[in-house]
C-alpha cells in the first residue's frame, strides 16, 4: 500500500480514539482541520487500512461500521441503547479457536465475539 498524505491523516485521528468510532465521525473531526478532505476519501481510506490489517473494521448488525485503531483480534461489547462499542479485557477469549476445533469437524480459522447489553453511562442514566 503506497503512502498517502490522507491515509496517514485518517489513521492519526483513529489512533486518537479508544471508542471505535464510525466513518462519519472521523470525518466530522478531520474536517474541523481540513475543510478539503471528503468523505469518500475517509471511507476509502479506512477500508483500505482495515484490509491490509493496520486496523480493524467492526461490522454489527444495527447502525454504521465501527473502526478500532487495535488490529488484533479482540473481544467486544456494543451498548443497545447507545451504541457505543468498548473492549472486554478477556485474554481467555483467545482459547476458543482450539476448544471449539475440538468440537466442530473442519477446521476454524477464527471468531468474532462481541457482546451485547446496557454500558453504565446508560445505566447511570437510566436511575437517575
Amino acid at each position: 500500500m503506497n503512502y498517502s498524505r490522507q491515509r496517514e491523516k485518517v489513521l492519526q485521528q483513529l489512533s486518537g480514539h479508544h471508542d471505535h468510532p464510525t466513518a462519519d465521525v472521523i470525518f466530522a473531526e478531520l474536517r474541523d482541520k481540513d475543510p478539503n478532505i471528503s468523505l469518500a476519501t475517509v471511507y476509502r481510506n479506512l477500508k483500505l487500512l482495515a484490509k491490509n490489517g493496520t486496523i480493524q473494521k467492526l461490522s454489527f448488525v444495527s447502525g454504521a461500521d465501527h473502526f478500532d485503531p487495535n488490529a488484533k483480534k479482540h473481544v467486544h461489547f456494543v451498548c443497545d441503547r447507545c451504541g457505543g462499542v468498548f473492549d472486554v479485557p478477556m485474554p481467555e477469549a483467545e482459547m476458543l479457536d482450539e476448544e471449539a476445533s475440538r468440537h466442530v469437524k473442519g477446521i476454524v480459522t477464527g471468531h468474532d465475539l462481541v457482546f451485547h447489553g446496557i454500558c453504565d453511562s446508560c445505566c447511570q442514566q437510566r436511575m437517575e
